[in-house]
């Protein structure tokens, strides 16, 4: 067992799901993968576990049922690598649009830059995003860029779904006190760290847009990310902290 753990929610990803993981365990740096099932009706759960028996006590799945939200998805992961012995886990999509070669390159910005966020970041260099459409491009470029004039927060991708986390960072949240369970949850986690003294960093990777399978991104989906952030300027942080609850 790795000491790096990596979570992936799924919901209808049988076409992508046995080459992501099957990429990720030929990396030469070891990392486990958590797969967080929201009830797939396709069958993605069903190829997850038939892989286990292939990869033991490398690949794990927690199924759910329904589709409850990304960001209960990755508490209820953040919560099972907390129960065992992992000291950096990274929320990846399964659709390759995050880069499972950059997997390194952010446990080593959490390793040997001492951060306890390091930030898969699209925006950090210009623009580095493949295959979307412009309209798309823009309307995140600057929803990013609202965020940052909204919180002050010192992240130019804030809503960025390819990240690392410390176990220090994560052994310190209430996760109970989260409020976003869509995309928002991306931007609350880094404004949360960053309110909270902790040290986020920002990795330049190309996000390259799925190829296979249906997009999850909805108006309403959007619509929390850009309304919520409104509300994170008016909430403490602290509550978030155990120390602090």
């Amino acid at each position: 067992m790795s000491d790096r753990l990596v979570i992936t929610p799924t919901y209808n990803e049988k076409e992508n799901i046995e080459k992501i993981i099957r990429k990720v365990f030929s990396l030469e740096r070891e990392f486990d993968m958590l797969i967080v099932d929201d009830g797939s009706p396709d069958g993605t759960a069903d190829i997850v576990k038939g892989l286990m028996k292939e990869f033991p006590d490398r690949l794990f799945i927690e199924e759910r049922t329904g589709k409850l939200g990304l960001g209960t998805a990755y508490i209820h992961g953040f919560k099972w690598a907390l129960e065992r012995d992992y000291q950096h886990v990274t929320e990846m999509d399964a659709d390759f649009s995050h880069n499972p070669e950059d997997l390194p390159r952010l446990y080593d910005a959490c390793v040997k830059e001492d951060a306890d966020v390091a930030v898969g970041s699209r925006y950090c260099n210009g623009v580095s995003v493949v295959n979307w459409p412009m309209g798309r491009i823009l309307m995140s470029y600057y929803a990013s860029a609202y965020v940052r004039l909204i919180t002050r927060m010192k992240v130019r991708d804030t809503t960025a779904g390819f990240v690392c986390y410390s176990r220090k960072f994560l052994s310190s949240l209430n996760f109970d006190k989260i409020r976003f369970i869509g995309y928002a949850f991306q931007i609350e986690m880094k404004y949360t760290a960053w309110k909270l003294g902790f040290k986020v960093v920002e990795v330049p990777i190309i996000f390259i847009d799925r190829t296979e399978g249906t997009s999850k991104m909805n108006s309403g989906i959007f619509k929390e990310a850009i309304f919520g952030v409104m509300s994170l300027r008016c909430k403490s942080v602290k509550k978030l902290h155990k120390q602090q609850s």
